[in-house]
């Protein structure tokens, strides 16, 4: 599934208001932190994960591992904080426009 600009920009609304639910250190992304990415993700259809990451390529890496291991969609990076969504395979919560 790919995500449309004008979906982006619906999730990125929501997500205004959010506090991040997780949380990436300086030890970097460990298995237990891509764990507790998967578990909010069952719970939250859309979350904001916060990457506490000096190197650039040292974050975007990071990111990929992130988007690869939770099968989501990039909604925004805006420095340290990246937006991600996985609607529920059943039944979602957010109903995004059509175009």
């Amino acid at each position: 599934m790919k995500l449309t600009n004008n979906q982006k920009k619906y999730l990125r609304s929501i997500a205004h208001d959010l506090k991040p639910f997780v949380m990436v250190g300086q030890n970097g992304l460990s298995d237990s932190v891509l764990a507790e990415i998967d578990s909010t993700l069952q719970k939250h259809e859309l979350i904001k994960i916060k990457l506490r990451v000096d190197d650039r390529d040292v974050k975007q890496n990071i990111i990929e591992r992130i988007m690869e291991f939770s099968h989501s969609q990039l909604v925004q990076v805006i420095g340290g904080v990246l937006v991600i969504y996985r609607p529920f395979d059943d039944n979602p919560d957010i109903i995004l426009p059509r175009s």
